[in-house]
């Protein structure tokens, strides 16, 4: 189901601010009527515009209707026709919550309203130039805070250029530009794209010398103090121990590492064999036992399952936030604790790994007293 979008209060509010600060190259995706590419090519700072539809009928009316020399039609679903880069993006999205099972392209975001919204803000930083703006339309129907939010965790940033009631929503006009710290990651690493989030940190992923790499950022959201800080100072000192994910540079509010091929720990022992899993165990120990012998505590070792990721039998320790130097560090003993809980134990068990539980919690106990290498050999011993 589909039709053209005639221009109505929200396409007026946005040609308002389109006409106002439109630049250089305009890209309008979603054009419908093609209202903000006329209103953006009268704009004398604009050299050129590029509308793109994801309907081919509203692209061939556009073509037969509109006759102008700065504007070029293209059929795209959002980006993904489009190649270069922009100095000005303009987007009026469909934003209604989806009613029926078939969903108006025209009029409807998705099941909530806002997916279109947030698929297109997180790809649009690979298409928007350095000092480039978006101008963006949106209704408080499609969830004013996720919006905000969506633009937060692309490293963006914005301005409410206006905001109009009518009948039962507001219409909001974003201009939303690049934040200084994408900036200066940009300098470095290309193809920037959200990864995934945890409680202090964004994950990003990009292309440096055409290999992949991951960029960790603070979430701004995030109470917590300097833990970028913090892990950047841990990884550095552990990186020369081939521990932790490789630091390739840094900044003050982020670091990029080699981008990780892995998968969780439990996942791994799911899929692989008792010979593997067990090689698996013991360097996991003997990365912890070094980080026991520096006093640093890791802190989520009791449960880590979201701390270790494996990649090709070999085991990567991950997030290092909360690591802090303590006189009685215990990553070995939490370790130890986590293979005789009963889910991993159970797991273990399938694989044919019979793991003691009194007698590796009874070492355990012996190694906390005394950290050493006697003790330590005690505990790999009892993986078999």
């Amino acid at each position: 189901m589909s039709e053209i979008y005639e221009p109505v209060e929200d396409s007026k509010l946005l040609e308002k601010f389109v006409r106002e600060h439109s630049s250089g190259s305009v890209l309008e995706i979603g054009t419908g009527s093609g209202i903000q590419a006329i209103a953006a090519a009268k704009n004398k700072k604009v050299n050129s515009v590029l509308a793109v539809d994801i309907q081919k009928k509203v692209i061939d009316d556009c073509k037969n209707s509109i006759k102008d020399k700065k504007i070029k039609f293209l059929v795209s679903d959002l980006f993904k026709n489009v190649k270069g880069t922009f100095d000005t993006i303009i987007f009026n999205p469909p934003y209604l919550p989806q009613e029926l099972k078939e969903r108006d392209v025209a009029l409807e975001g998705g099941k909530q309203g806002y997916e279109v919204v947030e698929k297109f803000l997180d790809n649009a930083n690979n298409y928007l130039k350095k000092e480039g703006v978006i101008l963006l339309l949106f209704s408080s129907l499609t969830k004013k805070n996720k919006v905000d939010e969506f633009i937060q965790r692309n490293l963006l940033e914005f301005e409410l250029l206006g905001k109009q009631h009518i009948f039962f929503e507001d219409l909001f006009v974003y201009k939303i530009k690049k934040s200084v710290l994408l900036k200066k990651i940009e300098s470095k690493i290309e193809n920037i794209e959200y990864f995934s989030k945890g409680k202090r940190g964004f994950i990003y992923t990009g292309t440096l010398k055409n290999e992949k790499v991951a960029i960790k950022v603070k979430n701004p959201k995030s109470d917590a103090i300097s833990r970028v800080e913090n892990e950047i100072n841990f990884l550095k000192k552990l990186n020369k121990k081939n521990i932790g994910p490789k630091i390739i540079f840094n900044g003050e509010e982020f670091f990029a590492y080699k981008f990780i091929e892995g998968i969780s720990f439990q996942e791994f022992l799911g899929k692989n064999n008792k010979k593997s899993i067990i090689t698996v165990i013991k360097k996991m120990l003997e990365q912890l036992f070094i980080l026991d012998k520096l006093k640093i505590n890791k802190e989520e070792m009791s449960h880590p399952h979201k701390h270790i990721l494996i990649e090709k039998n070999n085991p990567i320790l991950i997030d290092f936030e909360r690591s802090r130097y303590t006189i009685n560090p215990a990553n070995i003993t939490q370790f130890c604790d986590y293979l005789t809980s009963k889910s991993i134990a159970d797991t273990l068990d399938s694989k044919n790994i019979k793991i003691n539980k009194k007698t590796l919690i009874d070492k355990a106990k012996s190694y906390k007293r005394e950290q050493n290498n006697k003790h330590f050999e005690e505990i790999l011993k009892e993986m078999k």
